[in-house]
């Protein structure tokens, strides 16, 4: 049966029992929020004992589907104060569906002044103090020590020097099968897990068998469908595999929705100077690689290995969202630089959306020039030291806006706002200012019907549409979360009715059910209504599912401005 393993880090205690009843039919994101909202107390402190930090594979992770290794992670956020899921690729997930471990819940904080390493092998879960040296050491060091120590093959979740300052924007880093970064980057659960006194998570999955299928010949079936959805379908089989996700700078910039200067503008004239056929050119010369999985099994393949003038590995994972954040919206027209800035916020550990966004923040707020790289990568850099204002700028976005008195502080729920104008990509606004998560763009990600053209088109700068759009794409995108496959599967089964229905074929293949699409749809409603519920516990109300005022602006080129009444905002996730 399932494992469900609950480690108190107060007691040292290790529970291990079947899953209990309430939590069976659950996985993903499913099931971090239901035992988040379930467990712990909406109403207590992110860092204090009464909040979990809770790990779920997919219903499909681990399994030989394409693009199924995916892992969530969830507790109360430390930068939102609601219900956070933030989930991310790497060995870790598929590890441990294989060992047959539902989820890992974290419990407690010790009393004792100590970090710790916890090991998961089939023999059971034990406790390591942490090596002194990975203590303020940086991730990609302190990565390749555990695994020096633990094995060469072992997964690791671990946090940076962020997370040991328990800071607001820290992340969760996971070992990559390069033994590269992945990151549950929003909503500070670094933080949570620092509070824990847990440095590290090593995941040995040696003695554990394949993932059970209980159908196995119509799992194969399902799964060959699903696989050439995503590689016929022309963003996940062409697009995302040739540039990445940076291939929407050009894009965005083309459609006005790419913000510039702190979102001042939704164009501007260098935007290929850091896009991604630029990008691609780069790596290409420098002999980097120009498409990378962030996991087995993945065939679109989107990441990449930038790296530097000497030929020598930069970054990876260089994504869309953070060569916008340090690119477009702070004016630096510089890939290295903007790729030296990213290695950064993965090697100290934090959300490198909420960070680079506060360096446009900064930026409003006078720290640093437009357009400094130099300035903004130092800036980054004083995170590691623990400085006040690296401090500051540690704890993401709102907090840089709050200590310089500033009101042009692109964030929702304190979490910062991507890449995406929502004056001129309407739906996503939508899904930014409603989501119990904080801005999110990928909590329902409406740029896919309203730029890309994909699963229809509603007319990003007008209203009409928008609501449906994203109460539809966040209910789907909750389901999603809780299969263990990459968001980036929506975009072929959107369009390619059988991806959509192989999907679910897989599901009822692996467990010998009989799943219907209305019954993911319900699903995802049922976790939505789950995640809202613990945030109206936890004191959010409709009052902070709210853009911030100067959205109210004329956004150029076309000139449009974020319009939606609050009533028309409420109405999204009203069902």
């Amino acid at each position: 049966m399932p494992k469900f393993i609950r480690v108190d880090m107060k007691s040292k205690k290790i529970t291990t029992e079947e899953c209990p009843e309430n939590y069976a039919a659950l996985a993903g994101r499913g099931l971090t929020s239901t035992v988040v909202a379930n467990e712990v107390k909406a109403s207590c402190h992110p860092l204090g004992h009464y909040n979990k930090l809770v790990f779920a594979p997919g219903y499909l992770t681990g399994t030989s589907a394409a693009n199924s290794g995916r892992l969530s992670c969830g507790a109360k956020s430390p930068l939102t104060g609601g219900i956070k899921e933030s989930n991310t690729g790497g060995t870790f997930g598929q590890k441990m569906s294989k060992m047959d471990i539902k989820a890992l819940v974290f419990e407690e904080i010790p009393a004792e002044d100590a970090y710790y390493v916890v090991k998961i092998t089939m023999d059971g879960v034990t406790f390591d103090e942490a090596p002194a040296e990975t203590i303020g050491m940086g991730n990609y060091e302190a990565i390749k020590v555990l695994q020096e120590k633990y094995g060469p093959k072992v997964g690791v979740a671990i946090i940076g020097p962020a997370g040991e300052m328990r800071l607001t924007a820290a992340n969760i880093s996971f070992a990559d099968p390069q033994s590269n970064i992945r990151s549950a980057g929003r909503g500070g659960l670094g933080a949570v897990m620092g509070s824990k006194k847990i440095k590290a998570i090593v995941i040995d999955d040696t003695g554990a068998g394949k993932v059970e299928i209980a159908n196995v010949e119509a799992f194969k079936s399902a799964s060959k469908r699903f696989t050439t959805a995503l590689t016929t379908h022309p963003v996940t089989g062409q697009g995302l595999p040739k540039y990445g996700t940076n291939i929407l700078v050009n894009i965005l910039n083309e459609a006005g929705g790419l913000p510039t200067k702190n979102f001042r503008t939704g164009r501007n004239d260098w935007a290929n100077d850091i896009g991604g056929e630029t990008m691609a050119e780069v790596i290409e010369s420098r002999g980097g690689k120009t498409t990378h999985g962030c996991h087995a099994g993945c065939v679109i393949r989107c990441s990449q290995h930038y790296h530097d003038k000497e030929g020598k590995y930069l970054t990876s994972g260089f994504e869309y969202e953070t060569v916008w954040a340090l690119g477009a919206n702070a004016c630096i027209d510089n890939l290295d630089m903007i790729a030296y800035a990213d290695r950064e916020c993965d090697d100290v550990g934090v959300d490198s959306i909420d960070v680079t966004v506060a360096v446009g923040v900064a930026m409003e707020g006078g720290v640093l020039p437009w357009g400094d790289a130099k300035g903004a990568l130092e800036l980054i850099k004083e995170i590691r030291k623990g400085t006040p204002m690296g401090r500051i700028m540690g704890s993401g976005a709102a907090a840089v806006g709050q200590m310089y008195g500033l009101t042009r502080v692109p964030v929702v729920k304190k979490q910062a706002i991507p890449a995406y104008d929502p004056r001129a990509v309407k739906g996503v606004g939508l899904t930014y200012a409603t989501t119990p998560m904080g801005a999110d763009h990928t909590a329902g990600y409406a740029v896919a019907t309203n730029i890309l053209k994909v699963g229809g088109f509603v007319d990003p700068l007008r209203k009409e549409g928008q609501v449906e759009l994203s109460r539809n794409l966040q209910i789907a995108t909750a389901a999603v979360d809780s299969t263990g496959m990459c968001l980036f599967v929506a975009f072929a089964i959107l369009d390619i009715a059988d991806g959509f229905n192989a999907l679910i074929d897989m599901i009822n293949a692996r467990y010998n059910l009989s799943l219907t699409a209305d019954d993911v749809v319900e699903l995802g409603k049922s976790i939505l209504r789950t995640e809202r519920d613990f945030n109206k516990r936890a004191g959010l109300t409709n009052a902070q599912d709210r853009l911030p005022e100067f959205f109210e602006e004329e956004c150029a080129p076309h000139n449009v401005t974020w319009d939606f009444t609050d009533e028309e905002i409420d109405s999204v996730l009203d069902f």
